[in-house]
């Protein structure tokens, strides 16, 4: 399979997505939009995988590269390819349609519960998985929600955490990606993000977490979505 993955900070790489790619012989191909790095054509895709970042896709105007990412998830979508946004990714998907991300009611970082809704017992994804169960979490913003998406996971700090927008296209707020690697590059790169609040843990607390429980699941939805043939 074919993957293009397109990052927004050095500091917010694939994580546990590119080991599980390497596992399973996908090719993956690496856009850095932050540093000028041109789009791809959809053409040269099968899976469209768009990360997190310090950006705002509230704030179109300062950063103006994020609306040609818009117009490519678009495009992606219309073509039925497979897509995936965490975090800013998640909110650039629901922007591309139609609906505008917005303010969390809390800003969450570090690792805390989410909790599966009913529509979660159905899905593809996730059926099997437990009601309630531990991720990271690193944001201040939430996607939109478009009429035809579900809510598949909340948090108490936030109402959307896992969406589906459609069976082949889905949106994590949190963050099942992070290694404990990557969550040390965030604290060294992110140290005001921790100042303490309700649902903000300190960099000892989420160095202390179990990264591999969620990380492991990150690879079972990667496994199943992959997996999903084209209607």
């Amino acid at each position: 399979m074919r993957i293009q993955a397109i990052l927004h900070a050095a500091f917010e790489p694939l994580g546990i997505i590119e080991e599980w790619a390497e596992e399973r012989q996908h090719d993956v191909t690496i856009t850095r939009s932050y540093d000028g790095e041109p789009l791809p054509n959809s053409a040269s895709f099968d899976f469209l995988i768009l990360m997190g970042g310090p950006q705002s896709s509230l704030e179109l105007k300062k950063y103006p590269y994020l609306r040609e990412e818009i117009a490519l998830i678009k495009q992606a979508l219309n073509e039925n390819k497979l897509v995936l946004g965490v975090c800013l990714g998640a909110q650039l998907i629901g922007d591309a349609l139609g609906a505008k991300p917005e303010r969390s009611p809390e800003k969450e970082v570090g690792v805390f519960p989410i909790e599966l809704t009913s529509h979660a017992r159905d899905d593809a994804l996730l059926k099997d998985f437990p009601e309630q169960f531990d991720v990271m979490h690193w944001h201040n913003d939430m996607p939109g929600l478009p009429s035809s998406a579900q809510v598949l996971a909340r948090s108490r700090g936030c109402p959307r955490q896992i969406v589906r927008f459609s069976p082949r296209a889905y949106g994590f707020q949190c963050h099942f990606e992070v290694t404990a690697s990557v969550a040390q590059g965030l604290i060294d790169r992110c140290p005001s993000d921790l100042s303490p609040s309700r649902y903000v843990q300190s960099a000892d607390q989420i160095l202390q977490s179990s990264f591999d429980s969620f990380n492991h699941k990150m690879k079972t939805i990667l496994d199943r979505l992959s997996g999903q043939s084209a209607p």
